[in-house]
């Protein structure tokens, strides 16, 4: 029992972090910080390596099932198997809700992102130190990739596979990353919308199959739902791993680039409310009260968790 309770609660750990990292402008590594399985999670991802998958992948033979386990424990895979599982159930219940949002109320929904982002970039600047030319050089570096991206990426990438699957490595290699945020990092690419449209289309099309209408709309999301997964399996244990690398390398310049991401990344939302009153016809100064108001919730939410949190350590 006392076992069974352990998993659960790693399991609504994970939905916690899988919230976060949901929305843009809140960190799931952040999450990870606050409810104390940071550096588990850390020890757990950077101890997957080439031979241990080797190892676990070698358990569908009879005579590898003895070390596939040993490897499967040495990775902590009960541990990231559950917490996965927890993260995924909160990433595909919210992105639904924000697709929703998105089509019903855009402004007050990019306006609560714009507040995340803003209020995120302001905790982590504290943590900047630009006092040489090389950190200075990184940080316009990182400001003027996120700033020319934002805005511009969704229609000059579209949405194919391979820009799926670099969306869902770079997303969720930013789970490990305390003040980075994965759903950030797909705005800035342009696919944050489509994901979660497609996101919704796919619970949408699993609820229909179950009650047996059919699996046609099921079979059209999926290809774009497993290619994000999968660049998401592959982003965790590669760009992760080359970030953490970068940051014990350099840790004050990369910290000045990913930091000055988010501050580039602020254009974005920007962007996305000027292009949805264009199409509705409704100017900015009749949309701006429910914009900063929304944006005053999603800053005083990330204040809330920054409080909470432990001290920014990479």
């Amino acid at each position: 029992m006392a076992e069974l309770r352990e998993w659960a609660t790693i399991y609504l750990k994970g939905v916690a972090m899988g919230s976060a990292d949901a929305v843009p402008g809140v960190s799931g590594g952040t999450i990870a910080l606050i409810v104390g399985i940071y550096e588990r999670l850390i020890a757990a991802v950077t101890a997957v390596d080439p031979g241990r998958a080797r190892r676990v992948l070698g358990g569908v033979r009879p005579g590898g099932r003895a070390d596939a386990r040993d490897a499967f424990r040495e990775i902590d895979g009960a541990f990231l198997l559950v917490l996965g599982a927890g993260i995924g159930t909160a990433v595909v219940t919210v992105l639904s809700a924000v697709n929703r949002l998105l089509a019903t109320q855009p402004v007050a929904t990019y306006g609560f992102f714009f507040g995340l982002i803003a209020a995120s970039a302001a905790v982590l600047l504290g943590d900047v130190d630009l006092s040489t030319p090389r950190r200075k050089a990184a940080a316009v570096a990182g400001f003027a990739l996120a700033f020319l991206a934002s805005g511009v990426a969704g229609t000059a990438l579209g949405n194919p596979l391979p820009v799926v699957f670099l969306a869902g490595g770079l997303a969720v290699s930013a789970m490990v990353l305390p003040g980075i945020s994965g759903s950030l990092l797909l705005v800035v690419l342009g696919q944050y919308e489509y994901m979660s449209g497609i996101v919704g289309q796919f619970v949408d099309a699993a609820g229909a199959l179950a009650l047996g209408n059919g699996a046609d709309a099921l079979v059209e999301t999926l290809p774009p739902v497993a290619t994000f997964l999968l660049g998401g399996v592959v982003g965790l244990f590669t760009i992760a791993h080359a970030v953490r690398y970068a940051l014990a390398r350099a840790r004050a310049a990369t910290l000045a680039f990913l930091v000055s991401l988010v501050v580039g990344a602020l254009r974005a939302p920007l962007v996305e409310v000027s292009a949805r009153l264009a199409e509705s016809g409704e100017s900015w100064r009749a949309a701006a009260p429910r914009f900063a108001l929304a944006a005053l919730v999603g800053a005083v939410l990330v204040a809330v968790l920054n409080r909470y949190s432990a001290t920014i350590e990479y």
